[in-house]
Formats: C-alpha cells, structure tokens, sequence
C-alpha cells in the first residue's frame, strides 16, 4: 500500500470519508458505556474548556465544524499518531464494502484515494478546539469537486454515499476505542460521535451538489453540440460529410444511414401561436435531436420505427407532420416536404389531425408542389368553364371528373352524384358542347382530370 504522507488540507481530489453506521448495526461500544456518570464527572481525562457567559460552549454549535472546535484541542494532539492506522482501515474496509473500489493502490487512483482518506481525518482534527481552523470554502470546495470527479469518473454517488457510511463507522470504532485507553469523558466521547455523523452528512450534500452541478454541465453542453448537429444536418446548403461526423461524435449521437425530419408547431386549438414556453415538455428519447424553441421547431431522428410511435402522446399540444425517410445526406429535403405539408394542414387543404405523415398525401404534395403553374394549367384545361356562373361551374365541373375519373355510364355516374340518370345525361351534353372532340383527347383528359383535383383541393 502506497505511503500516506502529509498533504495540505486544500487537496482537492477524491477521498472517501466517515459515513453514519446502518440503523440496527451493532457497533462496539466505547468505555464510557461501561462507567458510571458520577466516575465520569469526577475524573474526566479531558474535561471541557472553561467558557464564560459572554464565551458560550461551542459544543453545541451545529455543523461539524462547530462540533470539531467544541472538543479539547490535547484529544487531537494524542490522536495524531492514530491517524495512519485509522487512514489504512478506512481503506480496507472500504475497498471490500464499495466493488468499484476494489482495485491496486497504485498510480492516480491509488494518489487519489489514499491522500484524499487522509486529508478527510487531518481536516477534522485540524479543526478540533480550534474554531476556524479550517476555512468553511476549504471544506465545501473539497467534497463539491469529489462529487463532480464521480461524476465524470462514470460511477454513481451511490459509491462515494456508501464509503462515506463505511468511514464514518470505522472512525467512530477507533475514536472509541482511543477514548476507552485515554479515559475520555461520555460528553466529550457524545460530541465527537455526533461531530462524525454531522461530518458525513455535510461531506454527502456537498458532494451530491457537485455530482448535479456536473450532471447538469454535462447534460446542457452535449444540448448545445446536439443543438448544432441539428442544424449541419438540415444547413442548405448541406453540410460537408466530415463536419457532420466529428459533430456527431461530439454530441454522443449516433450517426444513422437513414433519418426521418419531424416539422412541429403548437397547435392552435389549445394554445395561441408562438406560444411554444407553455406548452408541456415533451417526452422523447434520449437520441432525439430536437428543437423546440427556434422560429420554426423541429426533430430529427434516425430511428423513426421506435422514437416516433405514439407521437401524439409524446408532444402533447403540438401538431406534428412527419416527413419522408431519407438518406442522412437528404434530410434537409424531408425537413421542406414536411413544412410543405404543415402549411397544407394550415390552410386546409388537408384535414387536421395531431399527427400527420407526408408520405400519406405524396400525391396532393406533387400536385401542389407549383401551385402558379397548377392554376395555370387550371386556367387553360378549364377554360370553356369561364363564361359559366359559379353555380353551373361547379355541378358541371363534378359531373366531368366523375366521369374522367371512371368513364362509367349515366346510370353509374348518377348513382355517385345521387341525381337523375337524365340529369347526368343532359350535363354531359353540355360537357360536349363545352369541350368537343378536347373529350376524345388521352392527355388533354388528363389535364383536366389534374386541374378539376387541383381546384377541390384548394377550393377554388
């Protein structure tokens, strides 16, 4: 085992500290168990400090530092040659109650761990009857950073938690056992158990707060190289294939062959437009890039089977329209296929709903994709409509895509317009004269079959 020589009590590393024993636990009991009061009152071996009235005990001051400075300074002078031996069995035990641990003394771990067990016990005695002995920042800086070295070490706080119970108990053994040998008095022996307890309750918040305060670093840093690997995927121009590499193992996000664009917006029918604060966070996965607060919200993900189901659920008071799967190259194009479509859905050109796919509706995309050069097919297949009121454009313009759509006869077509096989027979009459032999004609039939679909879905 490496050599546990001196270190100033600035050291900043990770140490693992005096930790409170398990309720139930039996630990041996110190010798004042075994005296009377009276005894103990009649020849205490370190009897308190004398105090005044306008100098009160310091022994009941709460915090370990208060407790620390109560006790006789002559108890931390005597304990000084313990140090060493209760450093090593703070280790041992340790090392067999913590797996993560239990590894050679040797090279930067074992620096960290024996120096820093030996800084714990010469800060605590360094404090004893001599109050402000250690800086109250020496202390908190010491177990915050502990907490972030855990943090960043990959381990849990339950390992540093439970080494601190393990050394707070084996402190205790051998307190108690050094005042059964020097006659130390029950109150003075009372003080110093509950200076320990205190101790490792302080040690234990202070290093949880550092532990969060590098969980929260960590997590917000890896939202903003996430943030930006969103924004080289869908840059127009695309950006290069290496840059969206090293940003991508950067932001731990692994790189799909495939991604699938999600264009977002709060919905209207439950909060006002822009409106996205108020809205309730989402629950999406972890691998989910996201952007919730630009001008125009949106997510990426290359897992589209798994992160989107239930979507609906997922974005609550958001209405969702999810683009093509691409290739990762690509995804800018699903990004401007699924705006597209949310901007169909905002006009009504196709139906609202929580969650809609653009590849449901690929059809109306492609037959909207120019809405100037539809409507000016619009304006040159339906020209002989132009001199009709609207009334007898419309009852004509259905009649003829019915019958463009299934060339069926006049009982047919007027069973799917409910009308009088007659009535259907007098419109395409007109139809004829309207359009002539334009009728018998393959690709003018189709213009006017895209410009009547073109006119019902934009309404005009």
């Amino acid at each position: 085992m490496p050599e546990l020589d001196t270190v100033d009590t600035g050291f900043a590393a990770p140490a693992l500290r005096a930790g409170r024993p398990n309720p139930g636990e039996r630990t041996p009991g110190p010798a004042y168990r075994q005296q009377s009061v009276s005894a103990d009152r009649a020849r205490p071996a370190y009897p308190p400090a004398p105090r005044t009235p306008a100098d009160p005990r310091p022994g009941r001051a709460s915090g370990a530092i208060g407790l620390w400075a109560s006790l006789p300074r002559e108890l931390a002078i005597r304990f000084k040659p313990r140090v060493d031996p209760l450093a090593r069995a703070i280790l041992q035990e340790v090392q067999r109650a913590v797996p993560e641990y239990r590894q050679p003394l040797e090279g930067a771990f074992g620096h960290i761990i024996t120096q820093g067990v030996r800084q714990s016990i010469i800060q605590c005695l360094d404090s004893v009857g001599t109050p402000g002995a250690v800086p109250l920042e020496t202390w908190t800086t010491v177990f915050r950073n502990l907490g972030k070295i855990e943090f960043n070490e990959g381990r849990s706080l339950d390992c540093l938690q439970t080494a601190y119970r393990v050394g707070g108990r084996v402190a205790w053994r051998h307190i108690s056992e050094f005042g059964q040998a020097a006659g130390v008095s029950a109150d003075t022996l009372c003080t110093s158990a509950e200076a320990i307890f205190a101790y490792v309750d302080e040690i234990s918040a202070l290093s949880i707060e550092g532990y969060t305060a590098a969980q929260t670093r960590a997590a917000g840093t890896r939202a903003r190289r996430r943030r930006r690997l969103l924004e080289l995927l869908l840059a127009d121009p695309p950006s290069a294939p290496q840059t969206i590499t090293a940003q991508a193992t950067t932001a731990q996000w692994p790189l799909p062959a495939e991604v699938t664009v999600v264009a977002l917006e709060p919905r209207p029918d439950q909060h006002g437009l822009g409106h996205q604060h108020s809205l309730a966070a989402p629950d999406l996965h972890s691998d989910v890039l996201v952007d919730l607060e630009g001008g125009e919200p949106c997510l990426v993900t290359g897992d589209p089977d798994r992160h989107l189901k239930n979507l609906a659920e997922r974005l609550p008071g958001w209405r969702a329209v999810i683009g093509p799967t691409v290739r990762l190259t690509d995804a800018p194009r699903s990004l401007l296929w699924a705006r597209r479509t949310l901007k169909l859905l905002q006009r009504g050109v196709l139906p609202d709903a929580p969650v809609t796919r653009c590849t449901d509706h690929l059809s109306t995309l492609w037959l909207l994709a120019d809405e100037f050069l539809v409507r000016e097919l619009c304006a040159r297949s339906l020209q002989p409509f132009e001199d009709l009121t609207p009334k007898q454009r419309a009852r004509l313009g259905e009649t003829l895509l019915i019958w463009l759509q299934s060339r069926g006869s006049a009982p047919e077509i007027a069973k799917k317009l409910k009308v009088h096989p007659q009535t259907v027979r007098y419109r395409m009459h007109q139809l004829i004269d309207l359009f002539g032999d334009r009728l018998n004609n393959a690709d003018d039939r189709l213009d006017m079959e895209i410009a009547l679909r073109a006119e019902a879905l934009l309404g005009s």
